[in-house]
């Protein structure tokens, strides 16, 4: 198995008014030659230290269960800096929406052999970071077609704008949540019922038709059961 390599690059943004730092994961028989596929991960720094993104790549690669793909990991600064840019409701939410949308996405273009369009692209996030993950896709349908939401925070905002959405022949959803996360302390010390807002946005994208996949595992709201399932949402979403 050729193992894949990560470079570290910086980029500033208009948006956010700040150099925002990624991690960039290319596959071991990465060459300009080829197209690849684009993962983006909120979370970036949980994804690959946590979540051991990159080596669960190599292998998927390897196996030929997943797309060549180039992953993007992009980490947040401190508890205070994610709230604002990952929560619907953040005072920088929108901001950050539009780095993605409108410097993030024509970096990568112009810099790697990408698959310009939006079933290229998938966004990736646990908690917080799957909320601004189907924001994003949500509001750029046509630039983000896929995303992967491991136990997404839901609030009315979130259920309204998916409720506001028409084009969902255009977004595919990965969606999982754990049958345990009833009772889970969020930033503000507050503690939220995640399983019953994650039903009402389960029932709330299949009946809008979204092309999803939903399933409820044995556990809480951490990473011991999110990077189990990472494997599979990679190959699902990225085969």
């Amino acid at each position: 198995m050729i193992k894949g390599f990560t470079k570290d690059y910086r980029l500033y943004s208009e948006a956010l008014q700040e150099e925002v730092q990624m991690f960039i994961y290319f596959p071991g028989s990465y060459t300009p030659l080829y197209k690849y596929n684009v993962l983006i991960a909120q979370d970036g720094q949980d994804y690959f230290q946590l979540g051991r993104i990159a080596r669960l790549a190599d292998q998927c690669i390897h196996n030929k269960e997943m797309a060549n793909t180039i992953i993007v990991g992009l980490p947040y600064r401190d508890v205070q800096d994610r709230r604002q840019k990952y929560h619907p409701n953040g005072d920088r939410n929108r901001a950050y929406i539009r780095f993605l949308a409108h410097e993030l996405v024509p970096f990568l273009d112009r810099e790697f052999p990408t698959y310009q369009m939006g079933m290229g692209r998938t966004l990736i996030g646990d908690s917080l970071a799957a909320t601004v993950s189907l924001m994003a896709a949500l509001e750029y349908p046509h630039t983000f077609g896929k995303v992967i939401l491991q136990s997404p925070y839901v609030n009315e905002t979130v259920l309204s704008e998916v409720n506001k959405f028409d084009t969902t022949h255009l977004i595919d959803v990965y969606h999982v949540v754990g049958t345990e996360e009833t009772d889970v302390q969020t930033q503000n010390a507050n503690e939220r019922n995640f399983l019953e807002a994650n039903r009402k946005l389960s029932t709330l994208l299949k009946d809008k038709n979204f092309s999803y996949f939903y399933e409820e595992f044995q556990g809480d709201h951490t990473w011991t059961f999110w990077q189990p399932d990472l494997e599979r949402a990679l190959v699902r979403m990225l085969k």
